[in-house]
């Protein structure tokens, strides 16, 4: 097999595999924030409740299959499953090629948990803006999944920024949690306090660049997105807005962009 058609081969399987996760991925949305198991009972209809039959569960293809309804009742089943199949899957191959060819190779340590990380990132987005709520049952779970994670990148790499990636964390979980205790829970929701240090341990573990620009790029895009909403008169000051998505999204910026984005503004920095 040569290498090139190995790397295919890879990308495929993390593709596959993306969508497979990705099917979980629509049950922990449905019943995390509901309190409810995500073992049992087995995947059913949202609508009748009838259990699904092993072929009616197969990601995206069942939905096409079945015309996005029931083969029970017959009911509609939201376009969202497939699409967080797909967004799952597509993530995963982004991150595969990212970090086999783009990235500097010792990137390459950082894939599974990166991969994890997407999951996370999907699942938690559509939960707070579904439920303006971060919950603990899928936050806390990145905590351990981040050091069993940086763990295996470092004797992937024989690196190990531990002391930088302490302080990413640090800053994060300061400039979050500044705002819940200044504005008394008002201006950020403690899940986003949570979230933010975890973040910031990953980026940290890649660069301060990457650290500082994902955080700065949370608040802008926190920003721009309240103003643009009190202008198109969708809001008001004050009006809640679940911040957990522009976390993650400052987070895959600043994991993606930072590096480039530091270099750049610090060089021109240098020249003034």
């Amino acid at each position: 097999m040569t290498d090139s058609t190995l790397y295919v081969f890879t990308l495929v399987a993390i593709g596959i595999a993306g969508l497979i996760i990705g099917s979980f991925l629509n049950v922990v949305i449905a019943r995390v924030p509901e309190g409810r198991s995500i073992v049992s009972p087995g995947s059913r209809c949202p609508k009748c409740e009838k259990p699904l039959e092993w072929f009616d569960n197969i990601p995206v293809f069942s939905w096409v299959a079945l015309r996005g309804r029931c083969r029970n009742c017959d009911q509609s089943i939201s376009l969202r499953y497939p699409l967080v199949e797909l967004a799952n899957s597509a993530a995963w191959v982004v991150l595969g090629w990212l970090c086999l060819t783009v990235w500097a190779e010792n990137w390459q340590g950082l894939l599974p948990l990166l991969l994890v990380f997407s999951s996370f990132s999907i699942v938690l987005t559509l939960i707070d803006i579904d439920h303006h709520r971060l919950p603990d049952a899928v936050v806390f779970w990145m905590y351990p999944t981040s050091l069993a994670g940086l763990i295996f990148a470092g004797l992937v790499s024989g690196q190990w920024p531990v002391i930088q990636s302490l302080v990413t964390a640090a800053v994060w979980l300061i400039a979050i949690g500044g705002v819940w205790l200044l504005t008394s829970g008002r201006g950020m929701g403690f899940g986003d306090v949570k979230l933010a240090p975890v973040l910031g341990l990953v980026l940290g573990w890649v660069g301060f660049g990457q650290g500082f620009v994902g955080l700065f790029s949370a608040w802008l895009l926190g920003g721009l997105v309240g103003l643009a909403l009190i202008l198109l008169r969708r809001a008001r000051r004050g009006t809640a807005l679940a911040f957990g998505p522009f976390l993650i999204a400052g987070f895959w910026i600043g994991m993606c962009f930072g590096g480039p984005v530091a270099h750049w503004y610090l060089g021109g920095m240098s020249l003034n």
